[in-house]
């Protein structure tokens, strides 16, 4: 058991594989791990361990896929025009902004959960938002963020060791332990392949605005937020979008998957 260490494993999680000797240590593993026990049906798998089993996993899976994308597009939402003059706006107000905002069909979870506004009156964008910090297997949805908020002011509640919530703070010790010139604000950049997954730096210094400049957000923007003293596998563009040397052939970051599957997921 890799929970509790003294006791023959019975039991293996679909999700991330940890093996279990009882019900109790399954539980402690999906608190500590904030796993939540469903096989990843996106996870990656090499063609030296790929067998019929996953042949079938993978026709399912898309079977289902297609299924889910032709209801939504019989949904009666997705032809009103409301709806379509509102997403509409969304994209050219975003446009103007230099900003490439790409909307999903009805029925993916991102679609559904986005609360972004665009407010006319004060020419200002809210942003549904989302934090991950990878360190701490945590995430935190934020709603009506405005663009002018610097990232500083909007990571405050969460890491900063005088103005963070005692619960929060408890949660992600690791980062209000640590020196804010430590922090390191990253973006994943989107339409590339799944095996070459990228990251650009963004400035905590500069607002939520200046920063969404120049990329492609798929609905709303997700920030992680790491450490550079703490290994990971993320690789960070340099400021003029070449590779770094030492992770040029680096393989796709683990942590990514999740954000990955979660597109490509449907209710």
């Amino acid at each position: 058991c890799e929970t509790c260490g003294k006791e023959e494993a019975k039991y293996r999680c679909p999700r991330c594989m940890k093996y279990s000797c009882s019900l109790l240590c399954v539980k402690k593993h999906k608190l500590a791990l904030s796993c939540n026990g469903v096989r990843d049906k996106t996870a990656f798998v090499s063609v030296n361990e790929f067998t019929d089993l996953n042949l079938l996993s993978d026709y399912r899976f898309l079977e289902d896929v297609s299924r889910t994308a032709d209801a939504a597009a019989r949904h009666c939402t997705v032809h009103s025009p409301a709806t379509k003059r509102l997403l509409q706006c969304l994209r050219n107000k975003a446009r103007g902004c230099n900003i490439e905002l790409k909307t999903l069909p009805v029925g993916f979870t991102k679609r559904r959960e986005n609360s972004t506004t665009f407010n006319s009156v004060e020419n200002k964008f809210y942003w549904h938002l989302k934090l991950v910090f990878p360190h701490c297997h945590a995430e935190y949805t934020l709603k009506r963020v405005p663009d002018d908020k610097t990232l500083t002011d909007i990571l405050k509640p969460y890491i900063d060791p005088v103005e963070s919530d005692p619960v929060v703070c408890q949660r992600l010790k690791i980062y209000t332990a640590s020196p804010q010139s430590d922090v390191q604000i990253l973006m994943k950049i989107e339409n590339r392949s799944r095996n070459s997954v990228r990251y650009n730096e963004l400035d905590a210094s500069r607002s939520l605005l200046d920063n969404l400049k120049g990329k492609v957000i798929i609905e709303y923007p997700t920030l992680f937020v790491v450490l550079k003293t703490l290994k990971n596998d993320m690789v960070v563009l340099g400021k003029d979008g070449s590779e770094p040397v030492e992770n040029s052939d680096s393989e796709s970051s683990s942590l990514s998957s999740m954000e990955e599957g979660e597109i490509r997921d449907s209710s």
